[in-house]
């Protein structure tokens, strides 16, 4: 199955929506982010002990939901550099938060994303808050 943008942006968009939630920080002093992590869909699932269940297996985009004791998340890794930017971009518009690594990409809270941080290092991205706007 051939992927289109549009649809890599819809995708990304109902998950972002899908698990879009207010996180709190705790308030601890920042520990060190260790170097980011590479691999596979699954390896990288497994170093935050979930199991992925796959919504998009393609040549260009494989993503999945994962669910931990914390809550429900997004995992999605790319083929090309290019196309993760363009993901990220997309679904930027959506608002979310994103722990960003080399190829891979976790959509979840905020509290999520800091917490999987410490496994699979990353960098921390922020969506568009559009929660002010007026109509």
């Amino acid at each position: 199955m051939r992927l289109t943008r549009p649809m890599l942006a819809a995708a990304g968009a109902v998950a972002v929506l899908a698990l879009a939630g207010c996180g709190a920080g705790d308030g601890s002093a920042e520990t060190k982010i260790p170097v980011t992590a590479t691999g596979s869909l699954e390896s990288l699932a497994a170093k935050v002990k979930c199991t992925p269940d796959i919504q998009i297996d393609s040549d260009e985009v494989r993503q999945a939901i994962c669910k931990v004791s914390a809550g429900k998340f997004v995992f999605a890794t790319f083929a090309t550099d290019r196309g993760q930017r363009e993901w990220i971009n997309d679904a930027k518009d959506y608002g979310g938060f994103y722990l960003v690594g080399r190829k891979w990409v976790v959509v979840g809270t905020d509290k999520q994303v800091k917490t999987m941080q410490q496994t699979l290092g990353g960098w921390e991205e922020i969506g568009t808050d559009h929660s002010k706007h007026t109509s």
